[in-house]
């Protein structure tokens, strides 16, 4: 069984982390996680504590006491194979690749298995994973209107690269592409389809980003 304790102590030692800056980290006083590492109080990490630790080791919230993944057991033929599944919410809300669109609602709508294994492959955050509805043109021939898309909250704005992200403009949510400038702190925000226009040049810092774009499934007609 994993002990949160034990986790955390060794990912701070990895990373040369001293418990009183990552006590600021989570806006707690200074003793906070030694207390919690050392004398095992409180006897678990608050919800938003555990949030942000695991966001930024890059780990999975499981390995600092959040909920463990349920196994189910699948059927082949002539053997019985466990594995486990992830559970990933579909938000009520659309990542507009084209005009915008406005996040009126963050209700969660559905719920996506996604096997464990599989997913981490794809990001070391699984926990911090969401399935939202592309809406408009502008990413085709890339993303179409209607594509679900896993949006990695744990892979924004701290580790930007060059890649697909939703990001937040003017209060809207937009699905664009991202090209990091080599010559200083700046990128260009685009779309793949050319008849819409760019953004180039842009302060990183004004880019306010949701996450990376992991994945896209669609309907085939």
């Amino acid at each position: 069984m994993v002990d949160a304790r034990d986790t955390l102590e060794r990912l701070m030692n990895e990373r040369g982390d001293s418990s009183v800056a990552l006590s600021r980290l989570l806006g707690r006083n200074a003793a906070y996680v030694q207390q919690f590492i050392k004398r095992g109080v409180p006897r678990k990490l608050d919800e938003d504590d555990r949030r942000t630790l695991a966001r930024y080791y890059g780990v999975a919230e499981a390995v600092l006491g959040g909920p463990v993944e349920v196994p189910v057991t699948a059927a082949s033929p002539g053997t019985r194979k466990r594995s486990t599944l992830i559970s990933i919410p579909q938000i009520a809300v659309g990542a507009s690749a084209g005009p915008g669109s406005l996040p009126d609602s963050e209700r969660v709508e559905a719920r996506f298995g996604f096997d464990a294994a599989w997913l981490r492959r794809l990001t070391t955050t699984p926990d911090l994973v969401s399935a939202i509805r592309v809406e408009g043109d502008s990413m085709m021939p890339t993303l179409s209107d209607g594509d679900d898309i896993l949006v990695d909250r744990g892979d924004a704005a701290d580790r930007l690269r060059d890649g697909i992200y939703v990001l937040r403009i003017d209060d809207a949510l937009n699905v664009k592409r991202v090209a990091i400038n080599p010559a200083g702190r700046s990128v260009t925000v685009r779309s793949d389809n050319a008849a819409y226009p760019s953004w180039p040049d842009v302060p990183a810092a004004r880019v306010d980003v949701i996450g990376r774009v992991i994945w896209v499934g669609r309907k085939v007609v």
